[in-house]
């Protein structure tokens, strides 16, 4: 018998219903940050939301990787893992640019199986998981049924646009829309407000994961740049260069980002 998701769904839901609550006292745009170790901005909110996400989702027997929390190897015995990210994004949020979420996602033996993506500013809750499909504030939504590469809409990262590692995908037939949270840009493929989306430099599990389950809920594809399966869960949880597609631009995809020869920095 398949596996049901349905009480996970309901404990996501209400995870990020909780998130969205508490994320009203702060206001994006005007939001004090300090840099972690590495450079990358933290504030208030990232914690309060770590703290709320492992409240509403952890139960015993489950593991816990976080952005925002010390990672604890005790979670590679477990089965079933919880990826979040509280804030993904946290640049534009303290901008105040509307492109950021909070993700999360659920890995059984590696694999992405259940997520949420709530974006406050652009009032999108996403959730989906393996066999369940995919709602978009409630309403069932899927993946594009787009077949052609021509014009299709693309997700690129604002900061790999502004470094020019994305020149060469300029003159290619596909439509590019720079954007925020890499997080979010996986949401917006799985419920089919885009086409696809890829990053060029390697991301975090927490990135990646709740966007990744939500894909595949939705009928779609994701794979790292080479092609492999990614496997979640690993003792280091950065990963290399991932796309997502709706599954039928998958090949298409991988000859035009196969077009990025040259190595390019990390994040």
């Amino acid at each position: 018998m398949d596996p049901d998701y349905t009480d996970d769904l309901k404990r996501i839901d209400s995870a990020l219903h909780r998130a969205r609550e508490a994320l009203e006292q702060f206001t994006p745009g005007a939001i004090a940050s300090k840099a972690k170790a590495g450079g990358d901005p933290v504030t208030d909110a990232d914690l309060l939301i770590d703290e709320i996400m492992k409240d509403e989702l952890l139960h015993d027997g489950e593991g816990w990787l976080s952005e925002e929390t010390a990672d604890d190897t005790d979670r590679l015995r477990h089965s079933r893992v919880w990826v979040v990210d509280p804030v993904d994004g946290t640049r534009e949020f303290v901008d105040g640019i509307p492109e950021w979420c909070v993700s999360i996602g659920l890995v059984v033996d590696g694999a992405p199986v259940a997520g949420g993506i709530l974006a406050p500013a652009a009032d999108h809750l996403i959730l989906g998981a393996v066999g369940h499909g995919v709602t978009l504030n409630g309403e069932p939504v899927s993946t594009t049924p787009k077949a052609a590469i021509e014009g299709a809409l693309v997700l690129a990262s604002r900061s790999e646009v502004k470094r020019g590692e994305w020149e060469r995908f300029f003159k290619t037939p596909v439509s590019i829309r720079n954007m925020g949270s890499v997080a979010y840009k996986l949401g917006l493929v799985g419920a089919g407000l885009a086409d696809a989306t890829w990053t060029l430099v390697p991301k975090h599990e927490w990135d990646v994961a709740g966007g990744a389950a939500v894909v595949i809920a939705g009928g779609g594809e994701v794979r790292f740049l080479d092609g492999s399966q990614p496997v979640f869960n690993q003792p280091n949880p950065k990963l290399t260069g991932f796309l997502a597609t709706n599954g039928r631009l998958m090949e298409a995809v991988q000859d035009l980002t196969a077009q990025q020869k040259e190595p390019v920095p990390s994040e």
